[in-house]
């Protein structure tokens, strides 16, 4: 259900700023337009891995672990822009952390249960 939650925000999040007012963009600061187009895109991943989860779907149990490693080339994207520009908010980087942490324990758990099933 987390994942769920998480998801619509993710996707609602990354709307605001891409499509929204002025002000989304000037809250966010600087953001890497990348990154938001990723977390946005992702979202949508979140809420159809939650759904297949939910629905105890091994092709969900795949999906977390695609989301986990799509999140950490992100990660790796985004490093290598903050090293060559030196423009971020620090909240992106534990917002990838914590979405990188959050998906690999939902990946592990999934597959564990889909193991057992």
């Amino acid at each position: 259900m987390f994942a769920f939650i998480f998801g619509l925000m993710t996707v609602f999040s990354g709307e605001s700023v891409l499509f929204g007012p002025a002000e989304a963009r000037e809250w966010a600061g600087s953001y890497i337009q990348f990154v938001v187009w990723f977390n946005f895109l992702e979202g949508f991943a979140y809420v159809l891995a939650a759904i297949g989860l939910w629905q105890v779907k091994r092709w969900a149990a795949n999906l977390t672990t695609l989301i986990t490693a799509a999140t950490a080339a992100a990660a790796l994207g985004f490093t290598v822009v903050v090293l060559r520009s030196g423009a971020y908010e620090m909240r992106t980087v534990g917002a990838l952390g914590f979405r990188f942490a959050f998906w690999t324990e939902i990946a592990v758990l999934a597959h564990r249960t889909m193991r057992k099933i």
